[in-house]
């Protein structure tokens, strides 16, 4: 579906604060039974080596097969695994699975041994200072750079361009926050060794086709597929002036409930497996929402409709430039911690 309506060429811009922290606040006060479900999964850990097996399994079973096969094999295996790891990492980076930190690093570096490229360990950084500067430019990484938004422009083949190379386009917003999220970390360098030590197993002892499908795989886990929908989902604007979508579509089955996005970033604190109850108990906060059935669907109109571009985001004001983590991973709040008094905004 098009629309008349001229693509956004620069991001909104909005004073108001980012809507989650006031309607935790309102959803805490008329349903306080929520506060039931903050918690962890440990046995959240327990897919890793199922993931594991599966990947480099299939991998193993490819290494001999038409390049064909091999791209079919990760179109459908390969990309629904490969997702699940972002949501494992995902779930230990806001400590959803155990307590310490590094339970939950190690965990996390362990679903990304099959990503390639190590990413677990900055994507925890990064990840939390999107939750906590949602829409300010210089502080959310999840929001596109100007010369990216640019390059795209509302190009229907651009756009389709983008999303197929999403991880490579994501990897290079990176150096914009070098000065603010110091990058080298002993954790990272941990996550480093171990994701190009598998690199090099794999290529070395199953073949260059094997790791040919592991690479496939995290391209079309969030590029130009189904699950490449969740890209768009989340915060790219489909009803204004609503910031944060949730998708409730069967994707979520694979995708760990990673869809119910407004409930996760109103409660960080509560685990994938329990997200569906954050909404089951306060539905008039939610069903008045706009949300998505089909991750398909939201990225067709996303490279189809000429009125969205890459700057269909609403964005805010921030502070001061600042090193928002000097202390490294092990200093960061877990998601639980920080929503057992969660904050309120003040009335505007």
């Amino acid at each position: 579906m098009s629309s008349s309506k001229p693509a956004p060429t620069e991001y909104e811009v909005v004073q108001e604060p980012e809507p989650h922290p006031a309607r935790t606040a309102r959803i805490l006060k008329a349903h306080p039974e929520v506060r039931k479900l903050f918690g962890r999964t440990p046995a959240t850990a327990l897919l890793v080596p199922l993931i594991l097996v599966l990947q480099f399994g299939m991998a193993y079973a490819v290494r001999d097969q038409p390049w064909w096969v091999i791209v079919l094999a990760a179109y459908t295996l390969g990309a629904l695994v490969n997702n699940t790891c972002y949501v494992v990492i995902h779930e230990a980076t806001h400590s959803l699975i155990f307590k310490g930190r590094a339970a939950n690093l190690l965990t996390a570096i362990g679903a990304d041994l099959v990503h390639v490229i190590p990413s677990a360990a900055t994507f925890t950084r990064f990840h939390l200072v999107h939750h906590r500067h949602q829409g300010e430019f210089d502080l959310d990484a999840d929001l596109p750079s100007h010369a990216e938004a640019k390059l795209v422009g509302n190009s229907t083949l651009m756009k389709a361009l983008w999303i197929t190379f999403f991880p490579l386009m994501q990897a290079l917003r990176m150096p914009r926050f070098s000065k603010l999220i110091s990058f080298w970390e002993p954790w990272t360098v941990v996550n480093a060794v171990a994701v190009f030590s598998v690199d090099a197993a794999v290529f070395f002892l199953m073949g260059p086709w094997a790791f040919l499908y592991i690479v496939l795989s995290i391209f079309f886990s969030i590029g130009l597929h189904p699950l490449g929908g969740r890209m768009i989902q989340e915060h790219f604007v489909i009803s204004h002036p609503q910031e944060t979508y949730s998708y409730y579509g069967p994707l979520n089955i694979s995708a760990l409930n990673v869809g119910y996005h407004n409930e996760h970033h109103d409660f960080s604190a509560v685990p994938w497996n329990r997200l569906p109850e954050v909404k089951a108990l306060a539905p008039e906060f939610y069903d008045t929402l706009v949300s998505h059935r089909s991750w398909t669907g939201v990225l067709v109109k996303f490279i189809t409709d000429p009125s969205m571009s890459l700057y269909s985001r609403i964005t805010r004001p921030g502070g001061v430039k600042r090193r928002v983590l000097t202390g490294g991973v092990g200093r960061v709040p877990d998601s639980v911690a920080s929503l057992d008094q969660p904050p309120v905004q003040p009335a505007a």
